[in-house]
């Protein structure tokens, strides 16, 4: 009797975990296969190979790569400094908090392939110009992500606090650049402040920047359960930034991100991306993005988490207007949060193609 009840309960399993999932196994492969004739994303739609694809930015910004491959290559900081000195505050707080990232990501890249000596050009350019602002905000950026990296490490709260004492005195060196503020929004994050040591510090950076694009994508991780909180906190948090935005802004999207960051692990009710609560964020993002202005720096992370959301949806036509605009770059949520940034980027794209096609031909 016993085995009969395991018996049992295997085909239960069977049928309910297992064959949807060869299901659905099939029906991506399906998808790959489009039901027309065969289409190469990289030929017939002019898509960039998997090799060309870069994984450093999520859109192009040929003088960061420029300062990025001359720091990485020959160690020199002057071309990323320089770089920053042009890239004002005021005007143009949201390039400069991507290019802080950016270049903060290179130097932790660098060192984690290189223990000890990668990323040097950073530890040059602060002891050669310790007054300079903008290598400030690099060490205090590159120390929060490298915390960041292992969150069990021993040296984790002291890595965030050298961060925060860095901040500061990145912020003493440049009283009106917001990107101090922001950083120490990952700080607050990392050492678990409390709502109310957040709020006043998120109520700083709002002063400075009330619709920073960036800065908001940086206090949702904080507000997300993942961190801290719960989904609805965050939910309503972006709720209000959208609610709040003004014309042209990409705020409208920030419900996409927080929707992101709550999806469950494991995804085996397939309407879930036709639910209103996903239509709604991805209309919403769709709205920003052909309102923004085609320059916003930040307006690539909005396309690249879009075309995501649209390809789960079914949207295939929807998603492959965001492919193009896009393709080329994948440093962006979703991609970057896979093992294979590329591979991943790659299959949801031809999935976008296939899908197009067998949607035209049974048309």
């Amino acid at each position: 009797m016993e085995f009969l009840i395991i018996l049992l309960a295997l085909v239960v399993v069977c049928g309910f975990v297992v064959v949807p999932a060869l299901r659905r196994r099939r029906a991506g492969e399906d998808a790959l296969r489009g039901a027309g004739p065969a289409v190469d994303p990289a030929g017939a739609y002019g898509f960039a190979p998997p090799e060309r694809l870069d994984v450093r930015l999520p859109g192009p910004d040929p003088e960061l790569l420029t300062a990025v491959e001359e720091a990485r290559r020959t160690q020199d900081w002057k071309p990323a400094a320089d770089l920053l000195a042009r890239t004002d505050a005021t005007t143009a707080a949201e390039l400069r908090w991507q290019r802080v990232q950016t270049l903060a990501g290179a130097a932790a890249a660098e060192l984690a392939e290189a223990p000890g000596t990668g990323g040097m050009w950073l530890r040059h350019w602060r002891v050669v110009a310790p007054k300079d602002p903008g290598g400030a905000a690099v060490q205090a950026e590159f120390l929060v992500q490298q915390a960041m990296r292992d969150p069990s490490s021993q040296d984790y709260r002291m890595i965030l606090e050298e961060a925060r004492s860095v901040r500061a005195e990145a912020a003493l060196l440049a009283p009106g650049d917001p990107v101090p503020a922001i950083v120490e929004l990952g700080v607050a994050r990392g050492l678990g402040a409390s709502e109310a040591e957040f709020q006043s510090l998120w109520e700083t950076v709002t002063a400075r920047a009330p619709h920073h694009m960036g800065a908001h994508l940086s206090a949702l991780r904080y507000w997300s359960a993942k961190w801290h909180g719960s989904r609805e906190r965050a939910e309503s948090f972006a709720r209000a930034a959208a609610a709040s935005a003004p014309q042209g802004s990409l705020l409208p999207a920030l419900p996409l991100f927080a929707v992101f960051d709550h999806l469950p692990d494991v995804q085996l009710v397939r309407s879930l991306f036709q639910s209103a609560v996903i239509r709604d964020a991805v209309e919403a993002a769709q709205y920003a993005v052909n309102h923004a202005p085609e320059d916003h720096p930040v307006l690539p992370h909005v396309r690249h988490l879009l075309a995501w959301f649209l390809v789960r949806a079914d949207r295939h036509g929807e998603a492959l207007e965001q492919f193009r605009k896009i393709d080329g770059h994948i440093g962006a949520l979703p991609w970057t949060y896979e093992q294979d940034p590329v591979a991943a980027y790659a299959a949801y794209r031809a999935i976008a193609v296939a899908g197009f096609e067998a949607g035209r031909h049974s048309a």
